[in-house]
């Protein structure tokens, strides 16, 4: 995304910190009884928890000092009906309100941008606000301009960034007096006649859109001196755009723009105009000669594209765009370069010259399998496996790939970034996240290599280079954490890599019973080279929560140790020696391992850390089994977060039905267990992830853990219902699984195998008898056709999915179509309709007729 434009983006963030024009007094001093964030004239409520709740509590009270308010900051991440009532209350109780402010934007997402409130609109009511000049309405979810904004005819500063608009309404025209607009990162496609209007406005940012066109009245703007159009789709430009003679900064970058209006380099005041990074092939020589024009991103001078070179001159081909369908399985590359799309969603892009002969690239996405999936101890796998091949092959210039990955839940201190394997080793690529959408995001990295790939998310990772002369390593997200290298720790540089990750004190006390008990952060300190340094090297960690050097009990404080792959921690505190500062204990070491320190009344430290370091990475799930409401055969296996059960359940009920969900159990990133259908109940498919009637999961907490599968009974059905169950164990599938899951449950312990069962019902078949076997389904014959116009030709073959609906996978199967290929048309023809017909061709064979519009 192109960068905003430095005098307008400043003044944009001049206005928005400041909110409005400061009083040269504060008009009425705090009170006594007043609360803290009602000082002076201004009432901040926007950084305290509940704000609304304060300020209707306030008003409950008609405190005096309301009525002296003139300056107002409310947070929208709030219940929109409780923020809507609050808002109700403004005009009645604030009647001299200056400046409002009601922004999003102090919560953080995932990945660190600010997320919108939940404003929708505004109530009718504050267009009674005879005296507010200044309204803030970014970072929510508006869709349209509540209708009271217009209404505030003394309204001077109006900002609308990051909220949803497509639209202005032409009310807009209204507001007289408004010298600021912005309405950056918004969705405006047009903009309404009445803007040019404005005629006092004076700044006006309307970048980060969607507009193609501007309406010919802008120019009549006539005090206008800053104007931010860019990252628009705009082609061209009004001519009436000469008449801004006020206008001092105009910004076009990031638009496709193919023509300016000559007229814009006589502007007398004109000290800016951008138009980088357009469609400009030819300019006034006015604008090329001017001083304050950028054109840089431009193909100035170039032919256009769809012009006829002199013969003789070589083409200059495009770079070939190709988007492949789930059928193939691999492309070419030539010297050219090329841009690739693969079905399921990578991207590549491979610049010209990056291979000198051209080359056939293979590829496959590969379920996630502990074989195929490298995890550090507090790592999270956001995406399956992507393996390009031929493998380890160099190219001239390094190739842009995108993977999408699910987005991460909220974790502080941690980053997302793509890992791949080469040599037999798995390392981490610079990683550059891009959003396309709000629940699609992209991990960018370039490869140096073809091999396997995925996408992570780790603690952040801190590294530099160690020289002899010795340097200084610091997290970045934990500020005390630091390691100190003294000149002659090493003969040669070597790397060397620190991650650090928190623990919830609550967490920890919950698992010690003491209530005074705390621990600082998880050091982790890796390198390359020789095991030892040659000069002690010092680490820095900061003391447990509410621990200080000065009060605290050293018989209390323990440094623990651990070195992988020792199963447990040692603890080290009369080994080294802890210098203690006010909040930091430094101590010396010579090789890299796993350092923590806790303060804690336990003498028997090291078992108590194995444990609280293994919840650490425990994910506490449900593991739920229901069966289709119309087809009880069909049984859909899931393990879900816990908090994310009510909510899948809700929207799963309506197909399905089954038992409660199982109690809560507590599994590992990538550990495996798997389900065993027991009680005369069995699976009805040859699967590739079912080993003797046992399906096979591992679990990793972002993705989705579910499978369906059929079952059948070898029980009598038409005498009565089969009542069996499934249970769920831990591990790969064993030789022997106990037959009935009460033994196994009355041996659950700490590490039982064990972890739920859920009740399976196939009830009885009604209307068979006197049939024989296998009559449970009556269906009207199918058009198979004839000899004399061919069998299962296209059109009966049509009909015959149309018949078949959702049920296709079922008969797929029962036909002896293997699973594998079963999954592999599920994604070829996953348009609506086309899957059972893609099921049809294939179970006629090689050589039968493809669907029309298939693929």
């Amino acid at each position: 995304m192109a960068a905003a434009a430095e005098g307008l983006e400043s003044r944009e963030a001049a206005a928005a910190s400041k909110d409005a024009p400061r009083p040269a007094v504060e008009s009425v001093d705090a009170g006594p009884g007043a609360p803290p964030f009602l000082a002076g004239n201004r009432l901040n409520l926007d950084l305290y928890p509940e704000g609304c709740h304060q300020l209707l509590h306030l008003c409950a009270q008609h405190h005096q000092q309301l009525l002296q308010v003139e300056f107002l900051r409310l947070s929208t991440h709030e219940d929109p009906q409780l923020l809507e009532a609050t808002l109700a209350q403004v005009p009645g109780n604030l009647p001299h309100l200056r400046s409002l402010v009601l922004k999003g934007g102090q919560h953080r997402g995932a990945l660190g941008a600010c997320l919108q409130g939940t404003l929708t609109t505004l109530p009718t009511g504050l267009s009674a606000l005879a005296h507010l000049v200044h309204l803030d309405l970014s970072f929510n979810k508006l869709e349209t301009l509540p209708a009271c904004v217009p209404q505030l005819r003394s309204l001077d500063t109006l900002l609308l960034s990051h909220n949803r608009l497509s639209v202005l309404p032409e009310t807009l025209g209204a507001l007289h007096v408004l010298t600021f607009l912005t309405v950056t990162h918004n969705c405006l496609q047009k903009l309404p006649p009445a803007l040019g209007a404005l005629s006092a406005l004076q700044q006006l940012d309307l970048s980060e859109n969607l507009l193609d066109t501007l309406p010919p009245e802008i120019g009549g703007l006539s005090n206008l001196t800053e104007l931010n159009l860019a990252s628009n789709r705009l082609q061209s430009l009004p001519v009436s755009l000469v008449g801004l003679r006020s206008l001092q900064l105009l910004v076009l970058h990031s638009n496709f723009l193919t023509s300016v209006p000559a007229g814009l380099a006589h502007l007398p005041l004109l000290t800016r105009l951008d138009l980088r990074d357009n469609q400009l092939r030819h300019l006034p020589p006015e604008l090329l000669d001017a001083p304050f024009v950028r054109l840089q991103g431009n193909p100035l001078g170039e032919a256009s594209p769809d012009s006829l070179s002199p013969p003789g001159t070589p083409q200059v081909l495009e770079m070939p765009k190709l988007y492949l369908t789930s059928d193939l399985d691999s492309f070419p590359v030539t010297p050219q370069g090329c841009s690739v799309t693969l079905a399921c969603g990578v991207r590549l892009r491979f610049p010209a010259g990056a291979t000198t002969t051209p080359i056939t690239i293979h590829y496959r996405l590969w379920l996630p399998e502990p074989a195929l999936v490298s995890l550090g101890p507090h790592d999270s796998l956001l995406s399956g496996v992507l393996e390009l091949w031929p493998h380890g092959v160099a190219f001239q210039q390094d190739v842009s790939l995108w993977l999408l990955f699910v987005p991460p839940r909220a974790r502080r201190c941690h980053e997302v970034v793509v890992r791949t394997r080469r040599d037999n080793s798995w390392s981490d690529l610079e990683t550059h996240l891009e959003e396309e959408a709000p629940k699609r995001l992209w991990a960018r990295c370039q490869v140096p290599h073809f091999s396997w790939f995925l996408v992570v998310l780790r603690p952040v990772s801190n590294a530099c280079l160690v020289p002899p002369e010795g340097t200084l390593l610091c997290s970045s997200g934990h500020p005390g954490v630091k390691v100190t290298f003294p000149p002659g720790a090493t003969e040669e540089p070597r790397h060397v890599s620190m991650q650090v990750v928190h623990m919830a004190g609550r967490e920890l006390r919950a698992l010690l019973g003491e209530p005074e008990a705390a621990v600082s952060p998880l050091l982790c300190l890796s390198q390359s080279g020789p095991p030892s340094f040659l000069q002690p090297v010092t680490v820095q960690l900061p003391l447990p929560p509410g621990v200080t050097g000065f009060s605290l009990d050293h018989s209390r404080l323990h440094l623990l140790y651990w070195a992988p792959p020792a199963a447990t921690w040692d603890d080290i505190t009369a080994q080294v020696v802890l210098e203690l500062t006010h909040l930091y204990a430094r101590f010396q070491v010579t090789h890299f391992s796993w350092y923590w320190l806790w303060y804690t009344t336990k003498t028997c430290v090291g078992g108590l850390a194995r444990k609280a370091w293994e919840r650490l990475r425990l994910h506490q799930v449900n593991l739920i089994a229901l069966q289709r409401r119309r087809d009880p055969e069909q049984v859909l296996l899931q393990c879900l977060p816990r908090n994310k059960v009510d909510a899948t359940l809700r929207r799963l009920l309506e197909r399905y039905r089954g038992p409660e969900p199982s109690d809560t159990v507590e599994m590992f990133e990538g550990e495996k267990f798997f389900a065993a259908f027991e009680r005369g109940i069995d699976v009805d498919a040859d699967r590739p992830d079912c080993v003797e009637g046992r399906v096979c999961f591992v679990f990793y907490s972002h993705l989705k853990n579910v499978k369906e599968v059929y079952i059948t009974t070898a029980l009598d059905r038409e005498a009565q219902a089969v009542r069996g169950q499934v249970s769920f164990y831990r591990g790969s599938v064993p030789v022997e699984v106990p037959q009935e899951a009460e033994a196994a449950r009355q041996r659950k312990g700490a590490d039982a195998l064990w972890m739920a069962t859920l009740p399976i019902k196939l009830p009885r078949l009604q209307g068979l008898k006197g049939h024989g076997k296998g009559a449970r389904l009556s269906l009207a014959p199918l058009n198979l056709g004839d000899a004399e116009t061919g069998f299962l030709t296209q059109s009966n073959l049509l009909s015959v999915a149309g018949r078949l609906g959702p049920d296709w996978p079922a008969v797929a199967l029962h036909l002896g179509m293997p699973y594998r290929e079963l999954q592999r048309i599920r994604h070829e023809f996953r348009a609506p309709g086309w899957a059972a017909r893609g099921c049809g061709a294939l179970a006629a064979g090689p050589g039968a007729e493809r669907p029309a519009g298939c693929g």
